[in-house]
């Protein structure tokens, strides 16, 4: 039996059904309620409202779980690719090894980018934030591929020349606002050796691949894979739902992206673990800064707007961390800061009470730091993962056969009706 929820208004009962996830989550069903009643429903920043129904991602905030078309993050941080997580995210399942090799030639057959597209990052502005760059060569790739149709086999090579040329079009960003000389990808490494050979060799110093730090981008990017309805993902949806092309709503992704509250958050993480150390590595004082609500100071890094628990995503990242800075022999003075702000931060019964655990973005910053990627290409680096969950969501958008363009409400408090007053009699 059905269940469903009355509401009572205007001496009339309205029901409306309860829908039920597959892992038991339950959502009232309110396509029909301004037809029905005449009422909206008011939801500042959507925190309780399901935009979608989706097989892609589960997430329990309270229990600290998070599932990639059912398989733990965990799991596939420690057995997978990103590039096999990256099938799983878009198809719907993991590959068998034969697709898994087609998949990675195919990689390789799309990494070049035009060699046009070396003029539009010599004329950006030198002060351009990378962020800005990637959401405009995004969309610029539209006009390199005008023969883009609305069919599967044509949609698998888009997406395939996307996530190829993204890593491409990223390292390419960084060695041309260096004055550096573009290194191009290599047919005999993988998706993230490809990327870190890209990004620092040179000609008077070749790169040495580490195949520690290899694992540790694969484990980074795995993990930014997807995260169900955030803002860039909603941002993506939402965009592709007016049936524009993959790379427009990807570009849009990518904007939403770029804030510190959004992708920006490790890059925020850094810059506030280095105002601390500054401070003398007075982490006690942002402690009781974080906890004033009268000073604008966050503790970036610590809470977040799902979980309620520990990020799971944290957990593995922070001893991926440890493990590079052991092999590499690097003391690193963040990190011991960030360590002794997290155990005191744990045992502060504000922090307790608020539930604010430390989330991915608190050791993700360190690790990028580990490999060498500047601060201000960090924000990229989350987008080059959370590629794989925009093309998987906004693929499933498109494919919904109860697709609707999206088309918020709104409750309008603004002045009633006035009339127009001739400038004159003003």
């Amino acid at each position: 039996m059905s269940e469903n929820v009355k509401i009572e208004f205007e001496g009339k009962t309205y029901e409306f059904p309860i829908v039920v996830g597959s892992e038991g989550e339950k959502a009232i069903d309110i396509s029909n309620l301004r037809q029905n009643t005449g009422l909206i429903t008011l939801d500042p920043g959507y925190a309780n409202t399901g935009s979608c129904m989706s097989s892609i991602t589960f997430m329990d905030g309270e229990r600290g779980i998070l599932r990639y078309r059912g398989i733990p993050v965990e799991e596939l941080a420690e057995h997978s690719s990103f590039i096999e997580t990256a099938y799983l995210l878009i198809i719907g399942r993991l590959p068998s090894r034969d697709e898994l090799n087609r998949t990675s030639v195919l990689f390789n057959d799309h990494s070049l980018v035009h060699e046009d597209m070396q003029i539009f990052y010599q004329n950006f502005p030198r002060a351009s934030h990378p962020m800005g760059i990637l959401s405009s060569m995004v969309n610029a790739l539209r006009s390199f591929y005008p023969e883009l149709q609305i069919i599967q086999e044509e949609i698998n090579i888009t997406v395939t020349r996307l996530l190829s040329k993204v890593r491409t079009m990223a390292a390419m960003s960084y060695k041309i606002s260096r004055g550096h000389k573009v290194v191009y990808p290599r047919p005999d490494l993988s998706y993230c050796a490809n990327f870190l050979n890209m990004m620092f060799d040179t000609p008077v110093k070749p790169y040495v691949i580490d195949e520690d730090l290899v694992h540790a981008l694969n484990v980074f990017w795995i993990l930014h894979a997807d995260h169900e309805q955030n803002c860039s993902t909603s941002a993506v949806r939402l965009v592709g739902s007016g049936r524009v092309n993959l790379f427009a709503a990807i570009s849009a992704g990518i904007a939403a992206l770029w804030g510190p509250l959004h992708g920006g958050a490790n890059q925020a993480v850094i810059e506030m673990l280095t105002e601390i150390q500054k401070d003398g590595g007075n982490y006690h004082r942002a402690i009781q800064r974080a906890k004033d609500k009268k000073d604008p100071f966050r503790l970036m890094g610590f809470g977040h707007r799902v979980y309620k628990a520990y990020d799971p995503r944290a957990k593995i990242i922070k001893k991926v961390c440890h493990k590079v800075l052991k092999k590499l022999k690097i003391n690193d003075p963040l990190l011991d800061l960030a360590q002794e702000l997290e155990a005191a931060a744990l045992k502060d019964e504000y922090f307790i009470e608020y539930n604010l655990y430390p989330n991915v973005d608190f050791y993700s910053g360190i690790i990028l730091r580990v490999m060498g990627i500047p601060t201000n290409m960090f924000t990229v680096m989350f987008a080059i993962g959370r590629m794989a969950g925009w093309i998987a969501q906004w693929k499933e958008g498109a494919d919904d056969p109860k697709w609707k363009l999206g088309r918020p409400r709104q409750i309008y408090t603004g002045p009633k009706k006035a009339r127009y007053i001739p400038i004159d009699e003003r």
